[in-house]
């Protein structure tokens, strides 16, 4: 058993509470093998004064998206992708998605993010980039039907399904996969109740966004008479492996389903600020037992892919939809981060403890913004940025030591992305 140590810092455990202790990890079978004292590996990685927390999850992004950082802002979610981002999105080529997905995953690696689910175009091309990287990833094809024919749209989902079959287990099982048609608004019922079929049918989760916003909730509401939630599930979109993202207008009916069926939500606050969708009922989510996990949407709409500002973004923002400053408190961020994004996308994620996935992200804590440590769960929730992470491992593999990314050339990544998107620019005529 070929092992990596991780020695000298303190640890996160599942429970919120911090103590030292070493890691050991199984890099062959990509586990954690144990925690205790002066543990050694065949490999070690110093974390001497350092926190040891799980790898984060990014459980919502379409992370190609970086080649759009700042092309279209200040505008409404409608306007903004009718407008700017569907446009240039006609003009993507397969180069443009993976030269931004290798971006994206570079700024995810280098700020302590281990797991993502997204959703784009030529996912296969993301596939590539995740292998070579070292990543853990949900995949899928985001299917449209909006101005497609009836045959078109229907390929488009076709293709959703048979790319969530075609590479669910990549990357020696570091990819899993979910069929994902766009939203509720932007695909038929015909084809919605298809791909939930065919998913289920395949053994991966529906992957989609839900009432985002008041104009995606009250069409549905106005000619279904259901609240969006409830046509889904009577639609097979709220089975226990299934999650959409953004959950903004939810009523408390549809909160009470979401917590029956266990269909996990995915939670976008700088998103849902950005483009003034609204705040999501975090706590209200939370007390009910619906599962919650933390995304950053795409970097269009954010405009990074650092979590760690996702996790003060969804405190802040959820002391405020509550009214009341003790809801979403700092343990519940940190756990929506790690353990909560894990546990909607079905992976033995996010917990440091013997048998879980080695996926693990090493914090600095020395420095003036993490000074004193009265409390290092409130810093991870309030005051910790990516650009603190020092080590980032996944399944086992150191991905970056001493903030040197290991599996990818960040200068040549870096180039290729600002090259594309000015191509893509030009070639969509902005």
């Amino acid at each position: 058993m070929a092992t990596l140590a991780i020695r000298g810092g303190r640890i996160l455990r599942s429970d919120m509470t911090v103590t030292e202790a070493d890691v050991l990890v199984d890099r062959e079978a990509g586990d954690i093998v144990e925690l205790g004292a002066e543990l050694a590996g065949d490999d070690e990685l110093d974390a001497d004064g350092d926190l040891v927390m799980p790898g984060l999850v990014n459980a919502h992004t379409h992370v190609a998206m970086t080649l759009l950082r700042g092309h279209a802002d200040d505008k409404s979610l409608d306007a903004w992708l009718r407008e700017d981002i569907w446009p240039v999105e006609a003009a993507l080529e397969p180069e443009d998605i993976e030269a931004g997905a290798a971006l994206g995953v570079l700024e995810m690696i280098r700020s302590g993010t281990t797991t993502f689910a997204d959703m784009y175009f030529e996912i296969d091309r993301t596939a590539d980039v995740v292998e070579r990287a070292g990543m853990r990833a949900m995949l899928g094809h985001g299917a449209i039907s909006a101005g497609k024919d009836g045959a078109a749209a229907r390929a488009d989902i076709e293709e959703s399904v048979a790319m969530a079959r075609q590479l669910d287990g990549a990357a020696d099982g570091r990819i899993s996969t979910a069929v994902m048609p766009h939203s509720l608004t932007t695909v038929t019922p015909e084809l919605l109740e298809l791909a939930a079929a065919e998913a289920h049918d395949a053994g991966v989760p529906v992957h989609y966004h839900a009432n985002e916003t008041l104009d995606e909730v009250e069409p549905i509401v106005e000619e279904r008479g259901q609240r969006p939630v409830e046509w889904a599930r009577d639609l097979g979109l709220c089975t226990e492996s299934d999650f959409f993202a953004h959950g903004v207008h939810l009523d408390d009916r549809e909160i009470d389903l979401l917590a029956r069926t266990g269909t996990g939500v995915v939670h976008c606050p700088a998103s849902n600020m950005k483009l003034a969708s609204g705040m999501a009922p975090v706590q209200r989510l939370l007390d009910s037992g619906v599962p919650v996990g933390l995304g950053t949407d795409g970097a269009a709409s954010n405009n990074d892919l650092d979590l760690f500002d996702e996790l003060r973004d969804a405190a802040m923002l959820g002391k405020l939809a509550a009214g009341d400053a003790s809801a979403v408190a700092a343990p519940d961020a940190v756990s929506m981060a790690t353990a909560g994004g894990a546990d909607v996308l079905g992976l033995n994620a996010g917990r440091i403890e013997a048998g879980a996935r080695a996926d693990l992200a090493v914090i600095d804590l020395d420095a003036p913004h993490l000074t004193p440590e009265h409390d290092l769960v409130s810093h991870l929730a309030y005051a910790a940025r990516g650009s603190d992470v020092r080590h980032t491992v996944c399944d086992g593999e150191v991905l970056m030591r001493d903030r040197e990314v290991l599996t990818l050339d960040e200068a040549a990544v870096m180039e290729r992305a600002a090259a594309r998107a000015d191509g893509l620019l030009e070639r969509a005529g902005v």
